[in-house]
């Protein structure tokens, strides 16, 4: 596989995941509860981490800072745009009620519809892509320290 394809099948895989995570959740009646957004982090985190860590296995010696960061960066940010433009049209088009149901409980007087929402999903999305791709490179980096030797006296 090109290795400058690796966060367009990662950035489609986690958007799928946190959709499928979404739907089960919806299932159950759990969807309007704020705190089992938690997953969606631990979903994204993953697939951030295997999108580097994959890039990192094809190019071995080649493997550089820029180029993992920059799979971390657009996997995570391709896969919150996709997750957004669902959340969009099942806001806006599925379930009406449902941005009314989470402003009520969140925010009592700042009813702004689904856009509020969707901002607050792109802003965490990338904000989080950011803090885990840089957490999962200090993982990944080329190490330049210096192997110890024994000096002669």
């Amino acid at each position: 596989m090109n290795p400058d394809k690796i966060h367009i099948r990662y950035g489609i895989v986690i958007a799928l995941i946190l959709i499928a995570y979404f739907l089960i959740v919806k299932l159950f009646g759990l969807h309007e509860n704020p705190w089992l957004r938690l997953l969606n982090g631990a979903i994204v985190a993953y697939g951030i981490y295997a999108a580097i860590r994959y890039r990192r296995l094809l190019e071995r010696d080649k493997f550089e800072y820029y180029s993992g960061f920059k799979t971390g960066i657009y996997s995570g940010f391709l896969a919150t745009l996709i997750f957004v433009g669902f959340m969009a049209v099942y806001m806006y088009h599925l379930d009406t009620e449902f941005p009314l149901k989470v402003m009520d409980e969140w925010m009592t007087d700042y009813n702004q519809g689904p856009g509020i929402l969707l901002f607050v999903l792109t802003v965490e999305g990338f904000a989080s892509t950011v803090v885990l791709t840089l957490a999962f490179m200090q993982k990944f980096k080329p190490s330049w320290n210096t192997k110890k030797t024994v000096q002669k006296v």
